[in-house]
């Protein structure tokens, strides 16, 4: 069996197991949304049918890839083969240390689970009818007595929203504990995290909105987001909007505007007729906005210009590149990202030694030269690390090599290296994402990359491995530095003629392009 990654590698925090007929549309719904609502990473299942005798790999892996598993024992979990399988699975990973178990006990009553009575009982024995399920109706029995002797929620005689709420906070404040041991393997990130939570002061009642700014690639979203898993039971509304300014480009302002209430009030269908009713409401709240990447004062002025409308005690926090931003819109406490220094980038790279099992002396000069090259600046010692710590000593020497012959080295041309070492479908593959595809899902990429013959299943396998990219919930995810960096590539092709480019992306190069082709 496979060793179980740590817990900040796992892929998602709660893994959700219900029966889709009993609660899918009401009380699974309105958890899904409170634990997303808090930016808990959460895997449902959207097969609505439940195809096979067996539980699909995918499934195995998302419950695998799970912290915590939280089980819906409705009428009907019992009668479904499907889910009890996929029970056996998750009590497995809870004996194994990998994951806890949650179950909430929905308008069913747990002794009749533990000991398969009632409709439990009865689902149970119409399963022993069947021969092909003989073997495995033991097993099925013994998952459900261990999961209904585990402490959870009866939601019998329960107000339903303060059961899905008390849920959400113990969910939360799990997660606040396992992330906060997490952030030891961050290096440095305890004492940036203990300088911003001072300029937040949290004991106050005032409104305060406090900055992160600093160059791409520092490390401001990972910083803002240990921030935010740590503060956030602390207010009554909180929400984070990674890459606002990447939102805005895409949809526009005023579908930002839309979307910014929507979500912080926790409402996706928000009549936004009404504005002075979303005001008050706002304003009776204690809230906990992080705006994250904002590249432009009318994000601020927009969403936030007026601290009249959150409550008392409420808390922005901005991460930005530009400082200017800050001040201009009155943000006078902000935190400058730093740079790792040398004992600190060491320390970061010395997991990819001990990955690699690199003799200690080659380490120490290897070490030494990436540190030189990527100037302190975390992105960059990942993307070298990833793939130098991986070659014999004489490869990457030679790759050394050709970074000091690189003139006037800066971040974007060390990244650069890593996009050198991809072959002509994985360039292709990189630079489409960079232009085009960043926050795209990556299902619907691939098979517009498969179209194109660039066999993208193992070209993306190459650029993850090469640190380029990252997938969340199924997005392909690029750190805007390295987005830059390709797009730089491109409009090197030809600066002084974009038609002359192999691909076009700012809406005035395209405009111009056009012009000149077919005129006004």
């Amino acid at each position: 069996m496979a060793s179980a990654a740590p817990s900040s590698q796992r892929r998602y925090d709660v893994f959700l197991s219900f029966r889709g007929e009993d609660t899918r549309n009401n009380f699974t719904a309105h958890l899904y949304h409170a634990l997303c609502q808090k930016g808990i990473n959460t895997f449902i299942d959207d097969d609505k049918l439940e195809r096979g005798q067996v539980i699909s790999p995918a499934l195995v892996a998302a419950i695998e890839n799970s912290m915590s598993s939280i089980v819906v024992l409705s009428e009907n979990y019992a009668s479904s083969r499907w889910r009890l399988q996929e029970l056996v699975k998750i009590v497995e990973c809870m004996k194994s240390g990998r994951q806890r178990v949650l179950p909430i006990f929905y308008h069913v009553d747990p002794s009749d689970v533990r000991r398969h009575r009632g409709i439990f009982g009865k689902a149970l024995a119409k399963h022993e009818e069947n021969s092909e399920n003989m073997e495995s109706v033991q097993t099925w029995k013994d998952a459900l007595t261990q999961v209904a002797n585990l402490s959870g929620w009866d939601s019998r005689n329960k107000n339903e929203p303060l059961l899905i709420k008390e849920i959400v906070t113990d969910v939360l404040n799990k997660l606040l504990s396992t992330s906060i041991s997490d952030t030891e393997n961050l290096v440095g990130i305890d004492a940036c995290m203990q300088e911003i939570e001072m300029q937040l002061c949290l004991e106050s009642g005032d409104f305060l909105m406090v900055g992160i700014w600093g160059m791409g690639g520092i490390g401001k979203t990972t910083l803002a987001k240990a921030i935010y898993r740590k503060i956030s039971s602390q207010f009554e509304a909180c929400c984070f909007f990674e890459n606002v300014g990447e939102d805005l480009a895409k949809e526009g302002l005023i579908r930002l505007q839309q979307k910014f209430p929507s979500q912080l009030l926790e409402e996706p269908n928000l009549n936004m007729k009404v504005l002075t009713s979303i005001k008050r409401r706002l304003h009776l709240k204690k809230v906990l906005i992080v705006l994250d990447n904002v590249n432009d004062p009318i994000i601020l002025k927009c969403l936030v210009g007026n601290q009249d409308w959150f409550g008392q005690g409420s808390r922005i926090i901005i991460t930005t590149r530009d400082q200017r931003l800050l001040i201009s819109h009155g943000v006078l406490n902000y935190y400058e990202a730093q740079r790792f220094n040398y004992d600190e980038a060491s320390e970061f790279l010395a997991p990819y030694s001990l990955k690699h099992k690199i003799p200690c002396d080659d380490f120490m000069e290897l070490s030494k030269e990436v540190i030189g090259y990527a100037q302190g600046v975390p992105l960059a010692l990942e993307v070298l690390g990833s793939f130098l710590f991986s070659m014999t000593k004489e490869e990457w020497r030679n790759q050394l090599d050709k970074l000091k012959s690189t003139p006037n080295m800066k971040i974007q041309e060390v990244l650069k290296v890593s996009y050198d070492g991809l072959d002509d479908k994985e360039k292709n593959i990189f630079l489409d994402i960079a232009c085009f595809f960043k926050g795209e899902d990556k299902d619907y990429v691939m098979e517009i990359l498969d179209g194109c013959g660039f066999f993208s299943l193992s070209g993306i396998r190459a650029l993850i491995d090469k640190s380029l990219i990252t997938i969340s919930s199924n997005e392909l995810m690029m750190h805007d530095l390295i987005q830059e960096m390709g797009r730089e590539i491109v409009r090197q092709q030809s600066l002084e003629e974009p038609g002359k480019r192999s691909r076009l992306w700012f809406h005035e190069d395209i405009y111009d392009v056009l012009k000149k082709k077919y005129g006004k």
